[in-house]
């Protein structure tokens, strides 16, 4: 599945020589992951090209006359169509050619040297481990390091991953973004701009029942029991009190196993909730907190009379959905650049026969597209399980500007024509376009 690459902005720049260029602001998941410019992009096509041959997506032509302003913004669209593209075929995304390139590019754009460094690691239970890195590692390297330290077992690094966690204030958690495993977990952490951010190591899957697969790890159990507590005392997974009580007498015991097991049957267990936000359901304005995990999303929506109501839309009956950017963008130059976090994702789901779209307004919604597609690919996994000689299909890319990746049983595709977003833009010579991305 494609991941959350775009390039909302380009600006003009002159050379030392006095020409001009334009340099590209690629970001991933709604924060600036680094600038390059055509040409850079260009050679490193080339590259892929000598390793993977005529199976990369389409890359964009040169112009050999001055661009129109058509011309320039039709040319930052395809480029971020051929990096969506790109990261769809897994060989690609493990070469040392498109990791490589990746890793200058963003130690560049924020003026990073290769050198060692430490970097604190954080556990669920709050405390660190300082491990040693070079400022040029990925989240891959990083995560080994860590996990070698701490004893978990390398086969089950991929039950794992590093994210970018807020700790706030009256001990609120709130998970910024998963860490792409060819991402500079140093580069991200020193460019984020978010207040008291840190490096944390969580599990990575939406399925509680591959806790199973972890079981036999003490490392992992441990992870998994810190993880647990600390989503029961941030009131992510919500005991009944008679659960409460023998979780309480479990972990008096310090019995991780049986608490584990209990915990499992807990609501909302090893589900990740996001910040509150805003929706349009059943009513534009909407407030709403939103937990994701086990084939679904669950809402507790307020209503304008203050009361609660729960909403649960399973993900069997989600067909698609996209993310889009609402906001402004202001420091262009700044450290970061970062959009202003006016982000919606909608989902279009069938109720009662009928396809109908839901909004959600959140500044997470890129993890909450990466959640919903973690779902989707443990389902399809699981599926594959039970019968080896399934086909999983992945229908040919849409003409359209928008990417839908639908499930198997579904055929047909849904339009959607996006808003008008107003923008402001700090440079005169900036572009900035509407940045859409559907997934599923």
């Amino acid at each position: 599945m494609k991941m959350h690459f775009c390039i909302p902005v380009s600006q003009q720049r002159s050379d030392a020589l006095g020409g001009r260029y334009v340099l590209y602001s690629v970001y991933l998941d709604g924060f600036l992951f680094c600038r390059v410019r055509y040409s850079q992009l260009h050679d490193w096509n080339e590259q892929l090209r000598q390793v993977f041959g005529n199976c990369l997506p389409p890359f964009p032509p040169k112009y050999y006359l001055a661009m129109t302003t058509a011309m320039a913004d039709e040319r930052r669209n395809q480029l971020e169509q051929y990096l969506q593209n790109l990261t769809m075929d897994p060989n690609v995304l493990r070469s040392d050619v498109f990791v490589e390139f990746l890793k200058l590019a963003q130690l560049n754009t924020f003026d990073i040297t290769t050198k060692k460094a430490y970097l604190d690691i954080f556990l669920p239970n709050e405390e660190s481990i300082k491990i040693e890195i070079i400022t040029s590692d990925t989240a891959e390297r990083v995560l080994e390091v860590a996990s070698h330290k701490i004893g978990l077992c390398r086969e089950l690094l991929g039950y794992f991953g590093l994210f970018l966690i807020e700790f706030g204030k009256e001990g609120k958690l709130s998970v910024v973004k998963k860490l792409a495993d060819f991402e500079l977990p140093y580069v991200s952490l020193g460019s984020s701009e978010v207040e008291n951010c840190k490096v944390g190591l969580r599990k990575w899957y939406m399925d509680p029942s591959l806790d199973s697969m972890l079981m036999d790890c003490r490392a992992a159990l441990d992870l998994l029991y810190m993880q647990a507590i600390q989503d029961i005392e941030k009131e992510w997974a919500k005991p009944t009190q008679a659960q409460r009580q023998k979780l309480a007498a479990f972990q008096e015991e310090d019995n991780q196993t049986k608490f584990l097991e209990l915990a499992r049957e807990v609501q909302h267990y090893g589900y990740l909730q996001l910040d509150p936000c805003t929706c349009d359901y059943p009513e534009p304005g909407s407030g709403a907190v939103l937990s994701v995990g086990n084939n679904e999303i669950s809402c507790c929506i307020t209503l304008p009379d203050s009361q609660t109501q729960d909403v649960i839309f399973q993900m069997s009956r989600v067909k698609c959905w996209q993310v889009t950017f609402l906001g402004t963008l202001l420091d262009v130059d700044g450290p970061q650049g970062t959009l202003n976090q006016k982000l919606e994702l909608r989902f279009q789901y069938s109720e009662d026969s009928c396809w109908q779209w839901f909004v959600i307004y959140t500044k997470q919604a890129f993890l909450l597209s990466s959640c919903l597609k973690k779902m989707i690919s443990e389902k399809m996994v699981k599926l594959a399980a039970k019968n080896p000689e399934m086909q999983i299909e992945v229908p040919e890319q849409s003409k359209s500007k928008k990417y839908h990746i639908q499930q198997s049983q579904q055929k047909d595709y849904s339009s959607f024509l996006s808003r008008k977003s107003k923008i402001k833009i700090a440079k005169d010579d900036c572009v900035f376009g509407n940045i859409k991305e559907e997934d599923l």
